[in-house]
C-alpha cells in the first residue's frame, strides 16, 4: 500500500470533481482526485453526453422517414430510410471516449493526481483507495465529496434483463420494438422520444395527472403534441404495479389493471444520491434526508471536509456541480467565494426543447411578488420559420414595482442553447428595458427573447 499526501483530495471524478481538481491544480494545490468508473462521471459517460447524442441520431434518421413518406413541405425527398444501430452505438460511444480521454488530459495537464479505485474513509482526514493493481492510503488537508447520485430502482421492478435503467437504455444493442416506460419527468421523455423516432412503439406511464410535472402547462404542451405525433402512448395517473408474463403490469386511476406489452422497460422515477458508500456514513455528517447537508460554501457539518454536486440535493445538474467545484477549489487556494447565484439553467432535452432559469409566473406569485409576464410565440419569427421550428414561445417574467427580470422559460426547437443569455440577465440583473434597449441579430431565435420583453412592456413590435 502507497502512503500519500495532499493539500485537497477529490472523491468522484464526475463534472463537479473533475473542475474542482482542475481549479485547484491551477491554482497550486497539491490535488489528487480519485474516480472508480471513469472520468468524466455519469453525465458525460452514461448520461447527458451519450442522450444526446442518441437523440441527434434519432432526430436525424426522423428526418430521413419524413422526406421518404413525402412529408417535407421543402421538396426533399428520399428512399427506403435504414439505420445501422451498431454504427450508430459505435459513434456515440466514440464521443465518450474522446470526452473521458480529455478529461484525464485536463487533468495532467493541470497537474493534478488522478487515480483509478474505490475510496472509503477511514477517518475525517485519511482515505483508503483500493485499485485493480495498486492500493493507497491517502492523508489529505481537505476533501471533497463528489459522488453524484444513482438511479431509483423500485423494488417491484428491480434492473435486470428486461427491466433497465437510463444507463442500460443507452447502451441497448439493438432497438426495441416495445418500450415502455416508468415516469414521465426529462429523462423518460427523452429517451423514449429517441427510440420513438427510432422506431420504437413507446408508452409512458406516469403516476401524476401530468407529465413534467415541474413545468407548468403552457411549456409542456408543445411536448404532448410532439409525443403524440410520434405515436408515443401517454398514461397519465397510472401507477406501474410489476412484471408480467408479457410486458408491464400498470393500475389506472379507476383502479382497473391492463398489461403493457413491453421487450424492455425503462425505469426513470428519479435519482438519489451516493451518500451511502465510501464510509459516508461512518463520518457521522449532518444530513438533510439522504443529501449531505452543506452551507453557502459547500461545507458540511464536518471541518476541512466539503460536497458538490448530486450527492448535496437539487437541483441535481452537471452546471451546478461544476460551479460549487470551482468555489471549492478556490476557497481551499484561500479565496473568499461563497454561494451566491441568482438562478441556474435547467434545459429538457425533449422535441422540443424547454429551457427554465429563475422564478415562473406562479413561483413568483407564491412568494407573494406582483409580477408583470411577456410572451413572443415562434410563429411569428422568421428563423424559426426557415427552420420549421415554430413550435413553442419565449416569457419573461418581472417584478411590476421595477421591471426587474424575476425569471425566462422557452419551449422550441434549439432553445437549450437560449440558456446562457436567460442565466446571463438574471445574474446581471437586467430590467426589462436592459433587455428590450439591447440589440438581438436577425433572423435569429433570440430575439424571441428581445420581443417577450417588448411584450411585457406593453409594445411588442412583431405580435
Amino acid at each position: 500500500m502507497k502512503n500519500l499526501t495532499c493539500k485537497l483530495l477529490v472523491i468522484g471524478g464526475g463534472p463537479g470533481g473533475y473542475v474542482c481538481a482542475i481549479r485547484a491544480a491551477q491554482l497550486g494545490v497539491e490535488t489528487i482526485i480519485v474516480e472508480e468508473r471513469a472520468y468524466g462521471g455519469t453525465c458525460l459517460t452514461v448520461g447527458c453526453i451519450p442522450s444526446k447524442a442518441l437523440i441527434h441520431a434519432a432526430d436525424e434518421f426522423a428526418r430521413l422517414t419524413e422526406f421518404a413518406e413525402g412529408k417535407s413541405a421543402l421538396g426533399l425527398a428520399a428512399s427506403h430510410p435504414s439505420i445501422d444501430f451498431a454504427r450508430t452505438v459505435a459513434w456515440k460511444d466514440s464521443i465518450v471516449d474522446r470526452l473521458t480521454g480529455g478529461v484525464k488530459g485536463l487533468l495532467k495537464k493541470a497537474g493534478a493526481k488522478a487515480i483509478e479505485g474505490t475510496a472509503t474513509f477511514v477517518d475525517g482526514k485519511t482515505v483508503r483507495v483500493e485499485g485493480e493493481e495498486e492500493s493507497y492510503e491517502i492523508e489529505a488537508e481537505n476533501v471533497v465529496i463528489a459522488t453524484g447520485s444513482e438511479p431509483v430502482e423500485l423494488p417491484f421492478l428491480p434492473f435486470g434483463d428486461t427491466v433497465i435503467d437510463s444507463t442500460g437504455a443507452l447502451a441497448l444493442d439493438k432497438i426495441p420494438e416495445r418500450l415502455a416506460i416508468v415516469g414521465g419527468g426529462y429523462i423518460g421523455l427523452e429517451i423514449g422520444s429517441a427510440y420513438a423516432k427510432l422506431g420504437s412503439n413507446v408508452t409512458v406511464v406516469e403516476a401524476e395527472r401530468n407529465i413534467l410535472p415541474q413545468y407548468d402547462a403552457a411549456l409542456t404542451r408543445p411536448v404532448l403534441k410532439s409525443l403524440a405525433d410520434l405515436g408515443v402512448t401517454v398514461m397519465t395517473e397510472t401507477r406501474a404495479k410489476g412484471l408480467a408474463s408479457a410486458g408491464l403490469e400498470v393500475e389506472k386511476s379507476d383502479g382497473s389493471a391492463e398489461v403493457l406489452a413491453a421487450e424492455r422497460i425503462l425505469v426513470t422515477v428519479g435519482r438519489r444520491p451516493r451518500s451511502k458508500g465510501a464510509g459516508i456514513p461512518e463520518l457521522d455528517l449532518t444530513m438533510d434526508r439522504n443529501f449531505i447537508a452543506i452551507d453557502n460554501r459547500c461545507r458540511t457539518s464536518m471541518r476541512g471536509i466539503y460536497a458538490i454536486g448530486d450527492v448535496t440535493g437539487e437541483p441535481m445538474l452537471a452546471h451546478r456541480a461544476m460551479a460549487q467545484g470551482e468555489m471549492v477549489a478556490e476557497i481551499v487556494a484561500g479565496g473568499k467565494r461563497e454561494w451566491d447565484k441568482v438562478a441556474i439553467p435547467a434545459v429538457c432535452f425533449t422535441d422540443p426543447e424547454i429551457v427554465t432559469c429563475g422564478l415562473s409566473p406562479d413561483e413568483a406569485r407564491t412568494r407573494d411578488i406582483d409580477v408583470i409576464t411577456g410572451q413572443f410565440p415562434f410563429t411569428a419569427n422568421g428563423r424559426a420559420m426557415t427552420m420549421e421550428s415554430e413550435a413553442g414561445f419565449v416569457r419573461v417574467v418581472a417584478r411590476r414595482s421595477d421591471h426587474l427580470v424575476l425569471g425566462i422559460q422557452a419551449v422550441g426547437k434549439g432553445v437549450s442553447e437560449l440558456s446562457a443569455a436567460f442565466a446571463l440577465a438574471l445574474e446581471m440583473g437586467a430590467r426589462l428595458e436592459d433587455v428590450a434597449g439591447t440589440i438581438h441579430a436577425h433572423p435569429t431565435q433570440s430575439e424571441g427573447f428581445l420581443e417577450a420583453a417588448l411584450a411585457a412592456l406593453g409594445h411588442a413590435l412583431h405580435i
